[in-house]
């Protein structure tokens, strides 16, 4: 089953730790998102290979914008 990878807040992503096809593990980094000159980590919520990434580095998000897919 696949889950989707959602940004906890708005931001602008500043680096993407994965690549498509990569397996991950759960709580491994992969995305980190800036907000107000603060840098978040968001990591994997489940092990699982990465289905497909939704963004960039420096992409603008709104929160719960789609990062990524988790199968």
């Amino acid at each position: 089953m696949s889950e989707e990878i959602l940004a906890p807040m708005a931001g602008k992503i500043v680096n993407i730790h994965i690549e498509a096809g990569q397996s991950v593990e759960e709580d491994e980094e992969i995305f980190t998102i800036e907000a107000m000159k603060m840098e978040t980590p968001v990591f994997a919520p489940c092990d699982g290979k990465i289905r497909a990434i939704k963004v960039k580095v420096g992409d603008s998000v709104e929160e719960d914008a789609l990062l990524a897919v988790i199968d």
